[in-house]
């Protein structure tokens, strides 16, 4: 059987992934919703998709006339929490972008009304998906060794509307460790194992630069937005360079079909990594 969509935040960012993920799984896409109405993608996949601006109009809609199976969350990460209660009241499971809360208060929140609906709150880390790092996870576990010395450069550049959207407001984003840093933090810890200790020597809002001590290895990190700068995405363990730069056309198809088989990344696999973004942002 089809199964039934509807989306908040149609016309941001990284809304297209979704779309084409949900077009690529076999979905239907009812019902959308956004403040902007930019949202001329829909023609690429779901033409036939309702479109709302007005969020009351777009739940009683979905209430009343067209119930879904997933609610999709790409809205700005202070709206994420509240969104995902309200895939919770629709009675469907929802999949929410990255960072899925600002706060481990938030998170804690969520997962006590994930136990009240026997519905499930599913998140994007598409990085755990990646072929090379998914075979370096299995290296790592297959190694007698017990530390790692470990340095990672995450470079992707935003230009000056980054700054000049929700994005640039730290209460909205929760900073660039936070909305952009959040694949870092979750990819050293599911390698690496739980946090012990974390440092910060730089953190502006285009770079953050700092150190963690982890159960299994001492990393530094170097996280950056900076304009001019190339994509990079590289890690060096041992002396020994990964490269992660491509490969990620795929990964939300890929994260749906998971979602779909009940085997994607839930509330409790985020946890750590909402932690230490929250750490850092304190700092």
């Amino acid at each position: 059987m089809t199964k039934q969509f509807a989306i908040i935040g149609a016309a941001g960012y990284i809304a297209p992934r979704h779309l084409k993920a949900i077009k690529e799984v076999g979905g239907n896409l009812v019902a959308a919703l956004d403040i902007a109405d930019s949202v001329g993608v829909l023609d690429a996949y779901f033409p036939d998709c309702e479109f709302f601006k007005d969020e009351f109009a777009f739940y009683d809609f979905l209430m009343d006339k067209s119930p879904v199976d997933f609610l999709v969350v790409c809205s700005p990460n202070h709206l994420h929490e509240e969104h995902c209660y309200a895939g919770l009241k629709l009675n469907a499971d929802v999949i929410c972008e990255k960072p899925l809360t600002l706060t481990l208060e938030s998170l804690n929140n969520l997962i006590e009304a994930e136990s009240y609906t026997n519905k499930n709150i599913y998140t994007i880390l598409q990085l755990r998906l990646h072929p090379m790092l998914l075979q370096l996870k299995n290296e790592i576990e297959n190694s007698n060794k017990e530390n790692y010395e470990v340095s990672i450069e995450y470079f992707t550049p935003r230009g000056k509307w980054y700054h000049n959207s929700w994005k640039g407001d730290l209460r909205k984003s929760g900073g660039i460790a936070t909305n952009i840093g959040i694949h870092l933090f979750d990819l050293v810890g599911w390698l690496f194992g739980d946090l012990n200790a974390v440092s910060v020597q730089k953190n502006t809002n285009t770079e953050c630069i700092g150190n963690m001590q982890l159960k299994h290895a001492n990393v530094l990190f170097h996280l950056s937005i900076e304009q001019h700068i190339q994509p990079r995405r590289v890690m060096v363990i041992d002396g020994k360079t990964h490269e992660f730069t491509d490969g990620f056309a795929d990964l939300h198809t890929q994260s749906y079909q998971n979602i779909l088989h009940e085997k994607g990344f839930t509330t409790t696999d985020v946890k750590p990594s909402i932690d230490i973004v929250e750490k850092v942002r304190n700092l």
